[in-house]
C-alpha cells in the first residue's frame, strides 16, 4: 500500500527521509492525502479532505490546528513535545542574560554613536554607566510549567548558581524524575511570583492559562523582577507588562512574540519567534513527527497525540484493525461480537480512552472481509475503521 503525506510547510529533510520511497509519496501538492505534516501552517480555514487519517505537527504547540474538529472525525493530531526543548532552553537562558546585563540596550547605544575611534572611546566610557547590570548567581528563578522545557531550564539555572522555584500542578512522574531535587516547590503561582527575581512561563495556551500573568498577578512579583515568555503569545498580558514597566515595577520583559504594543518599549526585548529555530530542533521535530506518522499509518500505534490516548501494541503476524469510537459503554462488546459473527479469532486487543474518544487496536487471524469493516463502521458511535 502506498501512503500519501501532504506537507503544508517546509519540513526538514532529516524527517522526510524517514518515509521509504517505495511505500510513501510525500509532496506539498496532494489532493487525497492519508496524513498531513506541518509546522506553523494555519489549518483552521483549511478544508480537510475525506481521505485524511492523521495530522502531525513538527513542534509542540497545536494552536494552528483545529483539534476539536479533527477529533469529531476520529483523526489523531500528533505533536513533538521535547524535540525542541534544548533550543528553547538555551534562548531562555540567553533572555535572562539580556535582561540582567542590558545587552540589547548597550548594543543599540554603540550603534548610534558617530565619530572616529577617539570619539567613540570617549562616548563609550561616559555612556557605559547607563548599562550597569547584575549577575545571576544567588538570584531566584521561578519556573511556571515543568514539562520538557521547564525542567531543562530549571536544572540549567541551578548550574548557573541560581535558586530555582517551580510550580506545575500537573507535573508528570517522568518529568519529576528528570527534575533536580534542589528545585523548591511553590504552592501556587502567586507564591512563586513573590519569591522570584526572574519568572519564566512554560505552559500551553488555553482558556485557563490565557493572561496567566496579568495586572493582578504582577502585583505579587518582586519589584524590578524580570519576566520571560518563550511559551505562547497570550499567556502574558501585553497591557499589564507595559503598565508595570512604566511604573517601575518590572526590570524587563523578554519574549518571543512581538506585538505593536510591545515594540519600541525601552525595557522590552522581543524576538521574532525563534525559540525553536535551530537546525537541531527542526531536525528533531521532523524526525519525531515522521516516526509517529509511520507508526500510526503502518501499525495503528499512537504516541504523543494531543487528542487521543496513547495506544501501543506489539505487532504480530495477523490482520490489525484500528477503530476510533465515542467513549460510551458496550463498544468493546459490539466490536467483539461483530468479529465473532464473522468467525474471526481475536489474538490480541488493546482499548484506551481519553475524554470523549476511545481507540481500539485488535489483531485477528486471517483476512478481515470488507463487509466486516463496513459492519464495524456502522456501529453507532464508531468514527473510523482501518484494516492494517
Amino acid at each position: 500500500m502506498m501512503f500519501k503525506i501532504l506537507t503544508l510547510n517546509n519540513i526538514s529533510p532529516a524527517g522526510l527521509e524517514r518515509f521509504p520511497v517505495e511505500r510513501y509519496k510525500v509532496d506539498s501538492e496532494l489532493s487525497d492525502p492519508d496524513a498531513i505534516l506541518l509546522r506553523s501552517f494555519n489549518m483552521h480555514d483549511y478544508q480537510t479532505p475525506p481521505s485524511l487519517k492523521a495530522v502531525a505537527r513538527a513542534g509542540a504547540g497545536v494552536n494552528n490546528i483545529p483539534v476539536a474538529r479533527l477529533s469529531e472525525r476520529g483523526i489523531p493530531v500528533f505533536n513533538t513535545p521535547g524535540a525542541n526543548a534544548n533550543a528553547v532552553k538555551e534562548l531562555v537562558l540567553a533572555g535572562m542574560f539580556l535582561g540582567a546585563r542590558n545587552i540589547c540596550q548597550a548594543w543599540q547605544f554603540v550603534e548610534s554613536l558617530d565619530g572616529g575611534d577617539d570619539s567613540l572611546d570617549r562616548q563609550v566610557e561616559s555612556g557605559k554607566r547607563n548599562f550597569v547590570g547584575f549577575e545571576l548567581p544567588g538570584r531566584t528563578l521561578g519556573v511556571i510549567g515543568l514539562g520538557a522545557i521547564g525542567v531543562l531550564v530549571a536544572n540549567a539555572a541551578l548550574r548557573l548558581g541560581m535558586r530555582v522555584v517551580g510550580y506545575d500542578p500537573e507535573l508528570t512522574v517522568r518529568r519529576a524524575w528528570q527534575l533536580s531535587s534542589e528545585v523548591v516547590q511553590a504552592q501556587n503561582v502567586r507564591d512563586l511570583l513573590a519569591q522570584s527575581d526572574f519568572v519564566t512561563v512554560h505552559v500551553p495556551l488555553f482558556e485557563k492559562t490565557k493572561d496567566l500573568i496579568n495586572t493582578d498577578s504582577i502585583k505579587h512579583m518582586r519589584r524590578e523582577a524580570t519576566l520571560l515568555n518563550f511559551s505562547r503569545q497570550g499567556i502574558v498580558s501585553d497591557d499589564a507588562v507595559v503598565g508595570a514597566l512604566k511604573a517601575g515595577k518590572l526590570n524587563a520583559y523578554v519574549c518571543d512574540f512581538p506585538t505593536t504594543k510591545l515594540k519600541g518599549q525601552p525595557r522590552i526585548i522581543t524576538l521574532p519567534h525563534i525559540g525553536a529555530s535551530t537546525r537541531e530542533a527542526e531536525n528533531n521535530c521532523a524526525v519525531m513527527a515522521s516516526r509517529q506518522l509511520r507508526d500510526f499509518l503502518e501499525d495503528g500505534n499512537i504516541t504523543n497525540s494531543v487528542n487521543f490516548p496513547e495506544v501501543v501494541m506489539p505487532r504480530i503476524s495477523a490482520t490489525r484493525v484500528g477503530l476510533v469510537n465515542a467513549n460510551v459503554p458496550n463498544m468493546l462488546g459490539q466490536i467483539s461480537t461483530t468479529l465473532a459473527r464473522a468467525n474471526l479469532n481475536i489474538l490480541d486487543m488493546l482499548n484506551k480512552s481519553r475524554g470523549e474518544l476511545a481507540y481500539t487496536l485488535t489483531d485477528v487471524e486471517g483476512v478481515v472481509p470488507a463487509r466486516v469493516l463496513e459492519e464495524l463502521a456502522a456501529i453507532d458511535g464508531v468514527m473510523s475503521v482501518r484494516a492494517l
